[in-house]
């Protein structure tokens, strides 16, 4: 695993930095595979980075109709619901590039959390023709609480028992969730964590040390390590300020 920490003094930067790391991602995978297929991440953090992709001079540097869109979890709501990880993206990104049907791939949190994750599992099945997906890139945020994608910590979830999704439970409502799980999301070629804000610093620490732990499964992030692909953290300066200078 090729692991990257990357430093932004403000969160402009920060999403500038991300998009052009879509790019790039994307003209690989569509040069060497003639598809990219991404996966979103929800909650706050990527919203610049959606509105950004969705405007000049972004807009024209990916090939969209080359792009397939997938989720790495959302909650177990409806798709029109102010909490959901799809309208999100729906709303800053896909309405304004208006992607075909078949390249959006979305959760179906409406079926409930368990029959939403073997739906979703069949459908990457039937997509990558294989048990674990590889998707080209996995875009993820970070919690507080060290959690990421909806793998919360010292969980019964975080194994994934072989599967590429799961139905998990938050400790929060909307509490259903359906997520990627850990092999999904260690198989891809590219996963990058978006991390902003100074109360996330002392979770990124702890899951940035270059120690072993005891407590990995306490920071469910710690547990995402791509064994064939690269990893990069891109974080702004606050959430940078807890880290042990010379961190790479």
């Amino acid at each position: 695993m090729a692991r990257r920490i990357l430093i932004y003094p403000d969160a402009s930067r920060l999403f500038a930095a991300a998009a052009r790391l879509v790019e790039r991602a994307a003209r690989d995978a569509i040069g060497r595979r003639g598809r990219f297929r991404l996966a979103l991440t929800g909650g706050s953090t990527p919203r610049d980075l959606y509105a950004r992709l969705a405007v000049e001079p972004c807009r024209s540097r990916i090939d969209w109709s080359r792009v397939e869109f997938f989720w790495g979890d959302d909650r177990c709501v409806p798709p029109d619901h102010p909490e959901s990880n799809f309208r999100l993206a729906d709303e800053l990104l896909l309405s304004r590039l208006a992607p075909a049907d078949s390249s959006v791939h979305r959760i179906q949190t409406e079926l409930g959390a368990q029959r939403a994750a073997e739906a979703y599992a069949a459908e990457l099945s039937r997509i990558f023709a294989d048990d674990t997906p590889r998707f080209d890139l996995i875009l993820l945020g970070m919690g507080p609480d060290g959690h990421t994608a909806s793998l919360f910590p010292d969980t019964p979830y975080l194994a994934g028992e072989g599967r590429s999704v799961i139905a998990t439970l938050a400790p929060r409502p909307p509490r259903d969730r359906v997520s990627l799980s850990l092999q999904a999301i260690n198989a891809a070629r590219r996963v990058a964590f978006l991390v902003q804000g100074a109360g996330k610093a002392e979770a990124l620490a702890r899951v940035l040390a270059d120690r072993p732990r005891a407590d990995e499964r306490a920071l469910p992030a710690a547990l995402v390590r791509p064994a064939g692909g690269r990893l990069y953290w891109l974080v702004d300066r606050a959430a940078a300020s807890r880290l042990a200078t010379g961190i790479s």
